[in-house]
Order: C-alpha cells, then structure tokens, then sequence
C-alpha cells in the first residue's frame, strides 16, 4: 500500500500527515508540562512512566486498539518528560546509539544472539 495515497484518494494530491518528529514531540512536551514536571522532578516523574506502562501492559492484554494507541502515546510522553528533566535530547541520544546500527552487533538489520538483548 503507498503510504502517500489515501485510500480512494487522488494520488496528486499527498495525504494529510499526523507524523511528528521526535524533536518536535519532545519541544511540545516540554512546552506543555515542563514547570510541573520540573517541580515534581524524575522520581516523582519516574513513578508516573512505571503507572502508565502498567496501564499499556493492561492494554495490550486486555483493551481496544484505542486503548493500546493511548496507552502507548502516555508512555512516550512520561518518557520525553523524563528525558527533559533530565536534560536529554532525545533525537540526539538515538542517533549515537542506534543511528549507526544496532549497538551489538552494528549491523541495520541486528545479526545479534536470540539469547540475549542488542
């Protein structure tokens, strides 16, 4: 399926995009939260990311695909929150660690054992 048609579209005119960048989801996160999370600080932040992927892990057993397209959106976004307090940018932290290849084996497609993690 191409991506770039909407389905029964016209294949001149492109499909409206929701895709955001990681840069620009960490920016609207910190634009939107970042004096509570900062007051709150990565302890009190880290307990809500450990709330919220109980929630996902609830969701991927149990829930809708709404409930899964949430619960995976909340656990990105406590992550960001996290990454800004912490001080971290996220596109720039995967791009060292993964932009060359897998950390393991550093090929793009991860040769790495089955037994462990990359």
């Amino acid at each position: 399926m191409n991506r770039d048609i909407p389905p029964g579209g016209n294949p001149a005119e492109p499909a409206p995009t929701t895709a955001v960048s990681l840069a620009d989801f960490q920016q609207l996160i910190r634009n939107m939260y970042f004096r509570k999370d900062a007051e709150r600080g990565i302890d009190g932040t880290f307990m809500w990311l450990m709330e919220e992927v109980g929630e996902l892990a609830a969701a991927l057993r149990d829930g809708t695909p709404e409930d899964k397209s949430e619960e995976f959106a909340d656990v990105l976004a406590w992550l960001t929150t996290i990454a800004n307090v912490a001080g971290v940018d996220l596109s720039q932290a995967i791009h060292k660690k993964y932009g060359s290849g897998c950390p393991g084996c550093g090929q793009f497609v991860c040769t790495c054992p089955d037994a462990g993690k990359p």
